[in-house]
């Protein structure tokens, strides 16, 4: 369609929030999304403002495991933060979390030789009993390779060993990570005392990595334990060798009362339909090792940043965006389902939830869980991120893990996906700090993100509901 000469003089004359609706009420497509990409990518690499508000997370409070009072703290700044922003209906909506604390741990190699090992406590085990737990160590590297055991694990310390792989997409951590989930209950049942796990890292650097377990209520519960990759790489040599290889774990977690916290909650309200919204998610939680700068301060940030940078350059959508900080991913995803429990009323009219908890290296593309044609249609909207590298579309139902809560629910659920190539160099580690932060790439995750919620909350129709 031509647009006479005056039309155009006419519009490049309104004010820039006039413009700004003109061009919101235009088709949305990929060429869309692409002039609201540039847009929003000079004033993000002008303002640094993700930056600035990851720094204070990390460097002002520090790791939020669910329960602590970092995780209180980074609630209360969230709120500060949505309110300062302008957005309305900013509420702490109350969640019931794990309240889990780690202690100390020391782990040691009693024979053939005595040293000790770099290793810390899985999150949510049990604590040994003061004088510690010794055993004969037994290695395996699946839970085939466990169960073929039978009774040789009995009275032994397993040795979960089975090193990840860098990928772009992580495909390496979902690999491994059953193992440290369900494999200590298995032990158990086997009459294990104690098991280990190699760390779920990439970095050859000592580094250890907890994460979280998932006791069976039809097994007993017995400590668990992450160890250095080169630890587990001493354990296996000496194995090999047909020595006997004994250690020792102290370990004096312990889990306290359920504590109550809050998903974080405000929104931006549509200019045309505010009923109908779209969800910009994160977990506002982390690890209590490192500051949880990629996992998952960045996707906050994102999320936060990228309402910001909407409201900034007038691109008020038809429907609400909404932020939605979690609370509790890392170990009982209680906030996710709370938000899919308290919300269910109106999971009707969210038409789209997108998460981000990929840490921050440059922007891929995207993950799409809709009806059919919702995966199309979000490709070809995704050409308009050309410029930042974000237009690989896969097809993936759950979109991240607490916005997966509402798959039930039938809302098309989307989650950015990021390069994880050097995610697991530092995820769940002491060395997960901002100094791991690349700004660039972080710039583009905040724009990709922000374009596509744009782009979901003023496309019409939305996107086909997951059967």
């Amino acid at each position: 369609m031509r647009i006479s000469l005056s039309v155009a003089l006419f519009v490049l004359l309104l004010p820039a929030g006039a413009q700004a609706s003109q061009a919101a009420s235009a088709a949305v497509d990929a060429a869309a999304v692409e002039r609201v990409v540039g847009r929003l990518r000079a004033e993000e690499q002008a303002s640094q403002g993700a930056y600035q508000r990851l720094a204070w997370l990390c460097d002002r409070i520090g790791h939020r495991l669910s329960g602590s009072p970092g995780a209180a703290a980074a609630v209360g700044w969230a709120l500060e933060t949505m309110r300062r922003d302008g957005l309305k209906e900013v509420r702490a909506e109350k969640v019931m979390v794990p309240h889990w604390v780690r202690g100390t741990a020391e782990i040691t190699l009693l024979a053939p030789v005595a040293r000790p090992l770099a290793g810390l406590a899985l999150g949510m085990s049990v604590p040994t009993p003061p004088e510690g737990v010794e055993g004969e160590v037994i290695e395996v590297d699946s839970m085939e390779a466990l169960e073929s055991l039978g009774e040789k694990a009995r009275g032994r310390v397993v040795l979960f060993n089975k090193a990840i792989w860098r990928d772009p997409n992580g495909e390496g951590y979902g690999q491994v990570s059953p193992l440290r989930h369900a494999g200590p209950s298995q032990a158990a049942r086997q009459g294990a005392v104690a098991t280990l796990i190699r760390s779920l890292g990439t970095l050859p650097g000592r580094l250890t990595h907890t994460g979280t377990l998932s006791y069976a209520d039809d097994a007993p519960r017995v400590p668990a334990a992450a160890i250095a990759q080169e630890d587990a790489d001493l354990l296996h040599r000496l194995l090999a060798s047909g020595e006997k290889v004994r250690v020792r774990l102290r370990l004096d977690c312990r889990t306290l009362p359920d504590a109550e916290s809050a998903n974080a909650v405000g929104e931006w309200r549509g200019r045309e339909r505010p009923e109908e919204i779209v969800v910009l998610g994160a977990h506002l939680d982390s690890w209590d090792v490192g500051t949880g700068a990629h996992d998952d301060g960045a996707g906050v940030v994102m999320a936060l940043e990228s309402i910001r940078l909407l409201k900034t350059l007038g691109l008020r959508p038809r429907r609400t965006i909404r932020a939605v900080l979690f609370m509790n991913e890392e170990n009982g995803v209680r906030g996710g389902k709370a938000y899919a429990a308290d919300h269910a009323a109106e999971l009707s009219r969210h038409v789209a939830a997108l998460e981000a908890d990929r840490g921050a290296g440059r922007p891929l593309g995207f993950s799409v869980g809709a009806g059919p044609g919702g995966a199309d249609a979000v490709r070809r909207l995704a050409q308009g991120l050309a410029a930042i590298g974000a237009t690989e579309i896969v097809e993936n139902g759950e979109g991240g893990v607490d916005i997966s809560r509402l798959r039930p629910a039938g809302v098309p659920l989307l989650g950015l996906r990021s390069d994880m190539t050097s995610y697991f160099d530092w995820h769940h580690s002491e060395a997960d700090t901002l100094d791991k932060i690349d700004r660039a790439a972080l710039v583009d995750n905040v724009v990709a993100m922000a374009a596509i919620a744009w782009a979901l909350a003023e496309m019409d129709p939305p996107l086909p509901r997951q059967p």
